[in-house]
């Protein structure tokens, strides 16, 4: 009688992709080989995903169609997915805890690093009188090259982060921007702190590319509004108030103390960063796991087969194609997406506006009110409190109402839905800039130009937390690329601003220079978000990137 051969079965569990995770892991080794069935019929399964391994008679011989069976399943893949969706291993299904430990730790690594590109600033004078600068360029240099930094550091931090993941991504740049920064304290001459603010600004630029695609790792769009408000509150904030504690340390001891004070914070963030951030990149922890598939694999002979994540379907690349593919991938989204063509724009004059705003402000308050430097640095913190009540108030409307529409939608959601809540950032920003300028110029009572400050607080914070989710709900699975590529627009907005608004400002006066910053605020805001909101899913539709699948409940 012959005998029957003895059968190894696996089930292969696939699971369809979540918005912003193309699939979820294949099961532990444990689970992958299934029991010897011996002394008994073969037997195949019809469900789906599922393969043979192995297929052995006792005798150690096979049939002609055994044999077939073998060889073809032998060349098939193994899809490496998350168990199931409630797969401990998936960040999203992390606990609370754990996944707002991660997202403070990257708000930290997000504050620390504008706050050193403004905290110098009250210091500007005593640097100008040791290294002899009489121009007021290169003064203005000194303060804004740090943002120059943050134009070329996400065009290839954020597509490595796809590659490498998050977390080592942040730690090196991190401690980049740190061992730069602290050559800043030391530098003996403008040259040396002129290059060495540039390369410190690279590094710390990771974060603010990083960070929101780590949120998006973390959280599904009905819960990402509240920690996106929190983290992107950190870069507009930390220039609010680092010209505040800058003005003060310039007093009270020198300008290198402002450096040494940054290094010291971001080392300490750091510290924390090594404990509580974890890797959270979807592709990169599902690699690990085929990895070690693999290599279980490998150590049973006859038993070999490819295993591929389930982002890896159909890609046979190299890794050389694939870091040219990801470092190029900012700039096809700028050049092939309207989308990030017109955010980027917009977000570039804001972000302009931003440090606009911080370099002409203790100018206002020492030239035209006459104020102390460590009094005129005080009056940073109404745009510190515009920033911040505004940011705390949207983090509550900004799931609340992307949940509202969604359910109104038959529970589709779509990206479109964030855009409510920047509408009225759209309005308030040239408001603020009207009042400034006019008050200034006027010389109106102090508090004025102060409740214009807290305005354009309101209305920039708005406007970024609004776009930086849209963005990152419409370009997920690529989120790092494209804030990466919004980013270097803005960048060199905030870069160049700074460098015109003194001559701006002496030529047309502080108030026809605000109204006119105040027509380009309206005339392009307020089109471009009534654009995206009607016109958006068409707009996604057509992108070779973006989001075209919106997530029902």
């Amino acid at each position: 009688m012959v005998s029957i051969p003895q059968v190894i079965l696996m089930q292969e569990l696939s699971l369809q992709r979540s918005d912003s995770s193309l699939g979820t892991t294949a099961r532990d080794e444990a689970g992958l080989l299934s029991k010897v069935q011996s002394d008994s019929t073969l037997r195949t399964t019809a469900q789906k995903g599922s393969s043979l391994l192995r297929v052995q008679s006792s005798k150690g011989e096979l049939s002609e169609s055994e044999t077939f069976v073998s060889q073809r399943q032998a060349d098939e893949p193994i899809i490496v997915d998350w168990d199931d969706p409630l797969d401990p291993g998936n960040p999203r299904n992390w606990t609370k805890a754990a996944k707002w430990a991660a997202a403070f730790t990257v708000s930290a690594f997000t504050f620390i690093s504008p706050i050193s590109s403004s905290m110098v600033a009250p210091a500007a004078g005593q640097i100008a009188q040791d290294f002899h600068i009489t121009n007021t360029v290169e003064i203005a240099l000194t303060i804004s090259v740090f943002i120059l930094g943050y134009t070329v550091g996400p065009l290839f931090l954020g597509p490595l982060s796809e590659i490498y993941g998050r977390t080592i991504i942040i730690h090196i740049s991190n401690i980049f921007f740190i061992a730069w920064n602290i050559g800043c304290g030391f530098a003996q001459s403008k040259g040396q702190l002129i290059a060495f603010r540039f390369l410190s600004g690279i590094g710390g630029s990771a974060p603010l590319s990083i960070g929101g695609a780590v949120l998006a790792d973390l959280w599904v769009p009905e819960e990402r509004g509240q920690a996106i408000a929190i983290y992107s509150l950190a870069p507009l904030l930390g220039p609010a108030i680092g010209p505040v504690a800058g003005a003060w340390i310039a007093q009270l001891s020198t300008w290198r103390w402002v450096f040494h004070s940054t290094s010291i914070t971001a080392a300490v963030i750091q510290v924390c960063g090594f404990l509580f951030l974890k890797e959270t990149y979807a592709p990169l922890l599902l690699d690990r796991r085929a990895k070690t598939l693999q290599a279980s694999m490998d150590a049973e002979k006859g038993n070999r087969r490819p295993v591929r994540t389930v982002y890896e379907i159909g890609q046979k690349k190299t890794t050389k194609e694939i870091l040219k593919q990801a470092v190029f991938r900012p700039f096809q989204l700028f050049i092939q997406e309207p989308m990030i063509q017109l955010l980027g724009v917009y977000l570039a004059f804001v972000y302009g506006v931003v440090y606009l705003v911080l370099t002409v402000m203790p100018e206002i308050f020492a030239n035209v009110y006459h104020e102390p430097i460590g009094i005129a640095g005080l009056h940073y913190i109404s745009l510190a409190v515009g920033l911040t009540i505004a940011s705390q108030t949207n983090a509550y409307y900004l799931d609340k109402l992307y949940v509202y529409l969604k359910k109104r939608n038959n529970g589709v959601g779509e990206p479109e839905f964030r855009l409510p809540c920047v509408m009225p950032g759209t309005i308030l920003l040239p408001i603020g800039l009207l009042m400034v300028g006019w008050g200034a110029q006027e010389h109106v009572f102090w508090l004025v130009p102060d409740i214009g400050f807290a305005l354009i607080g309101a209305g920039i914070i708005l406007v970024f937390q609004g776009m930086q989710t849209y963005v990152i709900d419409a370009f997920t699975t690529y989120a790092a690329s494209a804030l990466a590529a919004v980013s270097c627009f803005r960048s060199l907005a905030g870069f160049g601003f700074p460098l015109f608004a003194e001559a701006m400002f002496d030529a047309l006066g502080y108030g026809v220079g605000c109204t006119i910053l105040a027509a380009f605020a309206v005339g392009v805001g307020c089109p471009s978000i009534w654009l995206f909101w009607k016109y958006g899913a068409r707009i996604r539709a057509m992108s070779r990137h973006a989001q075209k699948e919106t997530a029902a409940t």
